[in-house]
């Protein structure tokens, strides 16, 4: 079985992740959506907030598993057997970014890490960005899924 994570904070969920994970469910037997716990990082959505927008998202794919993970990536592949690590690029920034995390992973667990681009629709989407346009009481309905919605 062809198991990948799609590692991230997800605070919160986009469109652009959205279509990573539907477009990475092709390509693996099972996906699992691993939202990191960091606790120096400060959240705008609660952990549990952030895993039901996925798995509401999501609720219709068997393929896509969403759970919560501490520590390395690479030693969350080995605990539960993830051969890939799938991760989006929406420009050559995040390239730069993701080839020296996927040198430094094949170097310590000798784990793939597999590429998708962002669709040219959603490559200007970050969670950064969703967050200030809460933050500003924009319309962020058209930068998540039917699933992101605050209170």
């Amino acid at each position: 079985m062809k198991r990948a994570i799609f590692p991230g904070s997800f605070d919160p969920l986009t469109l652009g992740h959205f279509d990573i994970i539907t477009r990475g469910v092709t390509l693996f037997d099972e996906l699992v959506v691993a939202i990191g716990i960091n606790a120096d990082k400060k959240y705008m959505f609660t952990l549990e907030e952030r895993k039901a927008f996925i798995e509401n998202a999501f609720a219709n794919e068997p393929k896509v598993k969403v759970v919560t993970y501490e520590g390395l990536t690479v030693d969350f592949c080995k605990e539960i057997n993830a051969d890939f690590i799938l991760r989006g690029l929406r420009n050559p920034a995040d390239f730069e970014f993701e080839k020296a995390i996927a040198h430094t992973n094949r170097n310590l667990a000798t784990i793939e890490t597999v590429f998708l681009l962002t669709a040219a629709n959603t490559s200007y989407i970050s969670s950064s960005i969703v967050r200030d346009v809460i933050r500003n009481n924009g319309d962020y309905t058209k930068l998540v899924p039917n699933s992101v919605r605050v209170k």
